[in-house]
């Protein structure tokens, strides 16, 4: 079997067989499901399976990708990306938008590699923001569990010898608006899990889009300070953060918090504060339209523009680069 579509996810799961779904309330185990194609908005187009079949299909999958052996050519290395939503989306909400990105962001034609969706109760009501946010602080341990055994297996990788056995993929994520907090506390679970590893790439790209975390998350710069930045500087490779001025979603998110902090994805980081060296953030204002089909908090994963930033990102390409071939706006050039 060779699944098009992945999903993992702490949703409970309905009972009614007339019309199964995935609801709002966060289950005590996490399930793992598989499909081939199909209306991915109804779960009988998904078959349920056990995390150890999952796992088996996932690393058959990555098996395929090309054995990238030149180091000159690593931004060909294909991908397993988790892409993890944000608040205000029900089940049919997530799934709608993971169709949306396998197919315009790991089409065949970009040749990223494949895409695993990481769908947590956030509820779909705009009243429901605080309900999430406790869904969200909780899912972060069950998305620990999956981080986890990937740093098992890439730690087992990296010992292998036979290049045929070694890694054929890298690792990425995706994370949209609230679903960065999930991922937060997610890195810093892991990361105090593994005694704190100081430069072990468990990803290589993460992109923070539209991040409805604070702005000073990685205040501590390149000093260890135990916290949830400093966790995800530590392992990822290279963090980068979409943002713009002109979400009014995040604008309310930070009213109703009283936090006294911005929100990265609205403000950008925290330049009051020094930042490591592989966390960087880009204005995409100008690169989204001025009337986008969707909210701008929304519209990151269908403008061209934006999208084909994702993709040389997620390929590794160099800052200085992707400045000269002009998909960073012009306001970043003296950065």
């Amino acid at each position: 079997m060779s699944p098009r579509y992945w999903m993992i996810t702490n949703r409970t799961v309905s009972t009614s067989k007339e019309t199964p779904s995935l609801g709002e309330s966060i289950a005590r185990d996490l399930t793992y499901w598989v499909s081939e194609g199909g209306p991915l908005t109804s779960l009988k187009s998904w078959k349920k399976v056990s995390e150890k079949l999952f796992r088996q299909y996932l690393l058959q999958a990555a098996d395929q990708f090309p054995l990238i052996r030149d180091p000159e050519e690593h931004e060909q290395q294909q991908h397993v990306t988790l892409f993890v939503h944000g608040y205000n989306n029900d089940w049919e909400d997530a799934v709608n938008r993971y169709r949306q990105i396998c197919e315009d962001l790991y089409s065949p034609q970009r040749n990223l590699g494949l895409c695993v969706l990481f769908t947590w109760p956030s509820n779909g009501r705009l009243t429901s923001y605080y309900p999430d946010r406790r869904d969200a602080r909780k899912t972060g341990d069950q998305l620990a569990e999956v981080l986890n055994q990937l740093y098992d297996h890439l730690v087992g990788k990296q010992k292998e010898i036979d290049p045929a056995h070694q890694c054929r993929a890298k690792t990425s994520v995706i994370a949209h608006s609230m679903g960065n907090y999930v991922l937060q506390e997610a890195l810093r679970h892991c990361w105090d899990r593994n005694d704190r590893p100081m430069l072990v790439s468990l990803l290589n790209q993460l992109i923070m889009v539209a991040a409805d975390v604070d702005n000073d998350l990685f205040k501590s710069g390149e000093l260890s300070d135990g916290s949830a930045g400093d966790a995800i500087a530590q392992l990822t490779y290279r963090v980068t953060s979409l943002f713009s001025g002109r979400d009014k979603t995040l604008g309310l998110s930070a009213g109703l918090k009283h936090f006294g902090k911005r929100r990265l994805g609205r403000s950008g980081l925290d330049r009051n504060y020094p930042v490591p060296d592989n966390v960087w953030d880009i204005d995409c204002s100008t690169i989204i339209s001025p009337d986008p089909p969707e909210s701008v908090h929304r519209a990151y994963f269908t403008e061209p523009p934006v999208l084909d930033l994702m993709e040389q990102i997620l390929k590794g390409v160099d800052r200085r680069e992707l400045l000269r071939l002009e998909l960073i706006p012009a306001i970043h050039r003296t950065a």
